[in-house]
């Protein structure tokens, strides 16, 4: 009777143990397929005729008129399937104004315009002008320096972009960490490839361990989430060697957040040199290598 019982408690814990070991696959499965679909709405986001594989251009204005079009005699050189000379941008007070050339069909907002006032991307409304595929607006970053962002809608990268190879997703690489806020917060500053650094708040500290091993990081407040600017041991090797981007959830009432380095991504400087990306502050150097997230793509502009 005693041995039919053990039998018994055996074939229970095996089933047991059957049934947690199906539980933590389709639990694994879920998050890989969660990753991917996360990875997957970003690549597409990539690819829209706008998106970031979309530049072409990025030319700093100087103040006073800034003439522009294909032609090698203006002071702002657009591609070749731009007409010879478009119009002239006019730099003043921090204002910038355009002038159109008659006759040229360059819209703003689907109306075409001959002059406009034109607002930056610093007001989340930039004044978008388009030419046939091409569009252009107007950027401000540190130091008042402004600038024009061209894109092409037909660019040869963004026919030929086909993905972006990642390390395999791994619960590993997604990191429990305690959020430890900043009484005031922190000024931090973050250097950009401008070469003109900006000061930023950071609202508090996450700390984590990884292998037993303890580090930190300071996210900068996104609205909504934490965003993160952060090196690590793959940079310039296996990943983009200026560093990745990361956005994490806020923390819970408990003051815990996760950290999900399977979501890290190349910022858009590891696919053109026409963008200006911030950089890790230098708190946010990890001495670990982060084997999670997008890999470097193509050539290393910065």
């Amino acid at each position: 009777m005693i041995i039919v019982n053990i039998k018994r408690i055996i074939m229970l814990i095996s089933i047991m143990l059957v049934f947690i070991s199906c539980k933590k696959e389709e639990e694994d499965l879920s998050y890989i397929n969660e990753v991917n679909d996360w990875h997957g709405n970003r690549i597409n986001s990539l690819k829209k005729p706008d998106g970031w594989l979309s530049l072409v251009g990025l030319h700093w204005l100087k103040e006073g008129e800034n003439r522009f079009g294909s032609d090698e005699s203006n002071d702002i050189l657009f591609i070749n399937k731009a007409p010879s000379f478009i119009g002239s941008f006019y730099l003043k007070d921090s204002v910038v104004t355009v002038k159109i050339k008659k006759g040229l069909d360059v819209f703003l907002d689907s109306i075409k315009i001959e002059e406009a006032v034109l607002e930056n991307d610093i007001t989340g409304k930039p004044s978008i002008l388009k030419y046939g595929t091409l569009s252009w607006y107007v950027i401000k970053r540190a130091g008042n320096k402004y600038g024009i962002r061209v894109k092409d809608s037909e660019n040869d990268l963004l026919k030929s972009f086909d993905g972006i190879e990642r390390y395999p997703v791994s619960k590993k690489w997604r990191v429990e960490a305690k959020y430890i806020p900043y009484d005031p917060p922190k000024r931090i500053i973050i250097p950009n490839v401008t070469g003109v650094p900006e000061e930023e708040l950071s609202p508090g500290k996450i700390l984590f361990k990884i292998n037993g091993k303890e580090f930190s990081l300071d996210p900068t407040d996104a609205g909504k989430r934490f965003f993160l600017t952060f090196a690590d041991l793959t940079n310039g090797e296996e990943t983009y060697g200026a560093g990745r981007f990361l956005y994490i959830d806020k923390p819970d009432t408990a003051g815990m957040v996760y950290i999900d380095f399977n979501k890290a991504y190349n910022p858009p400087c590891a696919f053109t040199k026409f963008a200006t990306c911030p950089l890790p502050p230098k708190d946010n150097m990890l001495k670990i290598a982060v084997e999670a997230g997008e890999k470097n793509f193509g050539e290393s502009y910065h």
